[in-house]
């Protein structure tokens, strides 16, 4: 057991993924005597089933108040990872008096009025160009980071499913603006070269109200650097 008293984490998962992806830190932080919450969205993972083309970032959001609602979670630490810092802002915005701090790992942070897309604009040809040659609605997975070892690409390769690209494309709303927790980000160093996520990492740096940490991962640490993720998420908590 950890000397950090137990806490509730939420995670909002990122993009084609799904609650799965978060299989490392269910043994970490149970060992380490927390709860961690992972659902899926609808329309990824265990519920690709219910994909359509209406999905969008609002549907994501509802996925996960609604997980808050029916499980009656409340002192919640709320965990964005990449597309699901998206949706952890909506939720945060929405749940105030529910979530007691946000950590958004490698992920996006949007203010009212943007889009994934607004925040990620070399991506936007790309992505309508990909939905548009497929389906018509969805975006195929980007690859894994290279240093992600053959068995786990094997595991994520045969789970990761198509993105509604209204995900990327709707504007988050915040009508009472950004939520007004206690916010941490979390900057993976081992960064793509396109580097999607420093703009963000300067954001926090530069920001009050913001505390700055950097692990020595990929995008995916949930993934490839669960023990590391884990102990920062620990130092977080306990600060």
């Amino acid at each position: 057991m950890s000397a950090t008293p137990s806490k509730t984490f939420l995670v909002c998962h990122g993009a084609w993924s799904a609650g799965w992806a978060w299989k490392k830190m269910h043994p970490l932080m149970q060992a380490a005597g927390h709860r961690l919450v992972t659902p899926t969205y609808t329309g990824l993972g265990e519920r690709t089933h219910l994909a359509h083309p209406g999905i969008d970032l609002d549907a994501h959001i509802e996925d996960m108040l609604n997980v808050i609602k029916y499980e009656d979670l409340r002192d919640i630490v709320l965990i964005g990872h990449s597309y699901g810092g998206m949706v952890a802002t909506g939720v945060a915005a929405r749940a105030r008096d529910k979530v007691r701090q946000l950590i958004y790992v490698d992920a996006f942070v949007p203010q009212d009025g943007q889009s994934l897309l607004d925040l990620n604009e070399v991506a936007r040809p790309r992505m309508q160009e990909l939905s548009k040659s497929g389906d018509g609605w969805r975006v195929p997975p980007n690859p894994t980071p290279p240093d992600t070892s053959p068995a786990d690409v094997e595991w994520l390769t045969a789970r990761r499913v198509d993105m509604p690209i209204k995900c990327f494309d709707m504007k988050l709303s915040l009508r009472n603006g950004e939520p007004n927790v206690p916010r941490s980000y979390i900057y993976c160093t081992r960064a793509a070269p396109a580097d999607t996520f420093g703009q963000f990492a300067k954001r926090a740096r530069s920001e009050p109200g913001w505390r700055y940490f950097e692990i020595d991962a990929s995008h995916s640490p949930n993934v490839t650097a669960p023990d590391a993720l884990m102990a920062l998420l620990e130092r977080i908590v306990a600060e």
